[in-house]
């Protein structure tokens, strides 16, 4: 056994089977998706740890990260995709949360506002052999509208705002699961649309970064 695959063992079995993750396409998917290949390769030494590992150069609020494992091993279960399901992967950085949902759905839509994140999050998917993802370069409070509407849509990260835009992107029956940081604690929260109501349900308690567009804009004091 490779000490990479005796790593993505050690992360499934401590990490993510021992807090509440119970669905086995997902630690199947966690087991076969080689995270350290998102990595640049300074970093990969990191990949299996129990926290958010950065993915790039940047410092500050604009520093991108891998997110900690157990955080979207829970929000997809709580989504519960199915085969032909079409998500939706809301900052997808380089690429790992895109590469889990796409083997527990149909079809995935990528979503990246960094053009060069989207980029390697491309040549990751290409390579890992991935043709049910397709990776789009724009604003994520946005979304992705032309190829709505979204069986299911995941945070890769944290919102600080209600993002509407994305709520109306669901299809009827649809799903949300994402960390928001509209209250304290962060909370992770699952949506879901019947018609034009929404219902919401408080999934677990984390903090997770923040993605750039989703931040709460500063309050002017006169």
């Amino acid at each position: 056994m490779s000490s990479s695959v005796a790593a993505r063992q050690k992360m499934v079995d401590g990490q993510i089977r021992t807090r509440d993750v119970t669905d086995m396409r997902i630690l199947e998917a966690m087991l076969a998706v080689p995270r350290e290949r998102f990595l640049p390769e300074a970093q990969r030494a990191l990949a299996y740890l129990d926290r958010d590992v950065p993915i790039d150069g940047l410092s500050g609020p604009e520093r991108r990260y891998l997110v900690q494992p157990v955080v979207i091993a829970r929000l997809l279960q709580a989504l519960e995709l199915g085969g032909s399901d079409k998500v939706l992967v809301v900052g997808c950085g380089s690429g790992y949360a895109a590469a889990l949902a796409a083997r527990l759905a149909g079809q995935v839509v990528a979503l990246e506002c960094d053009p060069t994140l989207a980029a390697m999050a491309r040549e990751n998917l290409s390579a890992l052999g991935f043709d049910n993802i397709r990776v789009e370069n724009g604003p994520l409070a946005d979304g992705a509208a032309g190829e709505a509407p979204y069986d299911a849509i995941v945070f890769d990260g944290a919102t600080d705002v209600i993002p509407n835009k994305l709520y109306q992107q669901l299809a009827d029956g649809g799903r949300l699961a994402g960390v928001f940081a509209t209250s304290e604690p962060p909370r992770a929260v699952l949506v879901t649309r019947t018609q034009d109501d929404f219902g919401m349900r408080v999934l677990f308690d984390i903090a997770t970064p923040v993605l750039p567009g989703l931040e709460r804009r500063p309050e002017f004091v006169f």
